[in-house]
């Protein structure tokens, strides 16, 4: 019970920071927040995902590219360039890295306008952080784990952060149906997203890609949306106005 408990715990936190801080935050802007609570929401993204940390700045980068080129041989992660989705984690990674450690200069439209913590994004992405979060996960697994294949699970824990993206960017751009006709290949996976936080609505938000709620139709759930709502009424963020019209030439579920 301790290890399923971790297991989601450590997989819906992880979770929450990629989807609410570096996509919606870092990448998209959709909301802003005070000085305090954009450190604060760092450092939970940084404790959230552990040795599997990415940074912001990057993120927002890659993010900002996918769109631009979204499923043309310049997306970093379209699953139609590569033969499965461990080839297409490998090409985002290398990509990442040239981003990250600045052997690329990215285009200037992509770049800026996203949180910067040199200190932590140092620790962040150390060999010293990385192994000693995933140490952290092997001891806890020793020390409750009731049973041999429990183990297989912790290399989820060590990858968390890629992992999330590697079903997001595979399945929302292969399976499912689409709301919109965006000239790419994305799809809406799942009509309530429990696996993603709203992430598999990749069809609406490559249309809207400024609305803070994934969900365009009364039956698609955004789980992430309610909280992002939440934390506006409590003035720990503030949720910029959009002025996007949802009306478009539909395409009927597949």
């Amino acid at each position: 019970m301790a290890i399923l408990i971790f297991f989601l715990a450590h997989w819906y936190l992880s979770l929450f920071v990629q989807t609410f801080y570096l996509h919606r935050y870092s990448a998209h802007k959709m909301f802003t927040m005070n000085a305090f609570w954009e450190k604060a929401f760092y450092l939970l993204t940084y404790m959230a995902q552990g040795s599997s940390f990415l940074s912001p700045r990057a993120y927002a980068i890659l993010h900002r590219m996918h769109h631009a080129f979204s499923d043309t041989e310049k997306d970093p992660h379209s699953p139609h360039f590569s033969n499965n989705a461990f080839t297409m984690m490998w090409k985002t990674k290398e990509i990442y890295n040239d981003v990250h450690k600045n052997r690329v200069e990215p285009e200037r439209r992509f770049d800026g306008d996203y949180p910067v913590w040199p200190a932590l994004e140092r620790i962040g992405d150390s060999y010293y952080s990385r192994v000693g979060w995933g140490v952290a996960y092997v001891l806890f697994y020793i020390a409750f784990a009731t049973q041999w294949w429990m183990f297989l699970l912790l290399p989820f824990h060590f990858l968390m952060g890629p992992v999330h993206g590697a079903i997001v960017n595979w399945s929302g751009h292969k399976y499912g149906y689409q709301n919109f006709d965006n000239n790419d290949r994305s799809k809406n996976s799942l009509f309530f997203d429990f696996l993603t936080g709203g992430e598999l609505f990749q069809n609406n938000h490559h249309k809207l890609p400024n609305r803070v709620n994934f969900g365009v139709k009364w039956w698609e759930v955004d789980p992430t949306y309610p909280v992002i709502w939440t934390l506006d009424k409590l003035s720990i963020i503030k949720l910029k106005p959009v002025k996007e019209k949802v009306k478009n030439r539909t395409k009927a579920a597949a």
